[in-house]
C-alpha cells in the first residue's frame, strides 16, 4: 500500500523547508543528543508513518524512532504515538516535515474513516478523486486507504473518463466512447460521464463500461439503478457530504466519489514534545 515515491515526496518536503541548512539548529552543538515523542491532540487514525520515517532517516540514520501505534490504529486525545531519539539537529530540523506529514495525512485518513462509517450496510465503496494537493496525489490518496476507501484514478495515465467537456469536444457520447476504445482497446473499464437520464440511456446504447451519474437527484439515482439493473457498475458523484452520503448509498450505486476527502482538508492536531 506504501507509494513508491515516499523518498522523493520527502525529499521534495526538505528540501522546501532547509533549503541550503537549519540556520537555527546550528546553534545546538553537533554532538548533543535529544529525546522527544509525538502526541495526539485530538482523536482520529494515524497515517504517515512511512513519511515520518523517511524524514527521519534522511537527515541522520542514527536517529532512532519507536512506534507506540500502528498505521491505522485509531489515536486517543493526549495518546503518545512514538518516542524519537538521537542528534539535536537532525531531530529538531526534520520535526516540521515530519508532523506536517502526519498531521496531513492523519486528518485525510480520518476524514475518510468517518465517510466510510456512514456507508456500513450498503454496497457502495467510497472512491476519491484527482482534487488533491499539488505534489501530495501518491501521499493523500494513499491516505485515503488507510482510512477505508478506495482510489479512483491515480492520474490521467491509469484509466479514462469522459466528462462533459471531452464529449463536447468529440460531439457526442457514442463518439466519445468509440474514441476511447480505437485509443486504448486495452482497458477493461472506460468510464463515461452522464447529467440526465436521457444521456444515461445514450452511455447504455454506445456500450460504455462504467457510469457516472453527475449531479443526480436522489430520485433520478433510484432510477438510474432500476434502469442499469447491474449490468454494469454506477458511480454517483457531485456534491456529496456527511449529510447526503447514506441517502444517496441507499439508491443501491455501487460507488460514490467524494471530492472534498483531500480537497476539503483539516489537518489533526499532533504535536512534538522533547522528553
Amino acid at each position: 500500500m506504501i507509494p513508491a515515491d515516499v523518498l522523493h515526496t520527502v525529499q521534495e518536503a526538505l528540501a522546501e523547508d532547509i533549503g541550503s541548512g537549519d540556520l537555527t539548529a546550528a546553534l545546538i552543538p553537533a554532538d548533543q543528543e535529544l529525546r522527544a515523542r509525538i502526541i495526539s491532540r485530538e482523536a482520529g487514525i494515524l497515517c504517515g508513518r512511512p513519511y515520518a520515517d523517511a524524514t527521519f532517516a534522511a537527515l541522520s540514520p542514527a536517529l532512532q524512532i519507536h512506534w507506540q501505534l500502528a498505521e491505522g490504529a485509531w489515536m486517543l486525545p493526549d495518546q503518545e504515538i512514538c518516542r524519537i531519539a538521537g542528534p539535536a539537529r537532525a531531530l529538531l530540523s526534520g520535526e516540521r516535515t515530519a508532523l506536517n506529514f502526519l498531521q496531513t495525512l492523519s486528518g485525510t485518513a480520518t476524514l475518510v474513516r468517518t465517510f466510510v462509517d456512514l456507508l456500513r450496510g450498503h454496497k457502495t465503496h467510497l472512491l476519491d478523486t484527482r482534487k488533491t494537493i499539488p505534489g501530495l496525489r501518491h501521499a493523500q490518496k494513499y491516505a485515503v486507504r488507510i482510512g477505508g476507501g478506495h482510489n479512483h484514478r491515480l492520474g490521467l495515465y491509469d484509466g479514462i473518463l469522459i466528462k462533459e467537456n471531452h464529449i463536447a469536444a468529440c460531439g457526442s457520447i457514442a463518439a466519445a466512447l468509440q474514441a476511447a476504445r480505437h485509443l486504448a482497446p486495452a482497458l477493461t473499464r472506460i468510464e463515461i460521464e452522464v447529467e440526465n437520464l436521457s444521456q444515461l440511456e445514450e452511455a447504455l446504447s454506445a456500450g460504455a463500461d462504467m457510469i457516472l451519474l453527475d449531479n443526480f437527484t436522489l430520485e433520478d439515482l433510484r432510477l438510474a439503478v432500476q434502469r442499469v439493473a447491474g449490468r454494469l457498475p454506477l458511480e454517483a458523484s457531485g456534491n456529496m457530504d456527511l449529510h447526503n452520503i447514506t441517502e444517496a448509498a441507499a439508491t443501491g450505486v455501487d460507488f460514490i466519489s467524494v471530492g472534498s476527502l483531500t480537497r476539503h482538508l483539516r489537518s489533526l492536531d499532533l504535536s512534538l514534545r522533547h522528553l
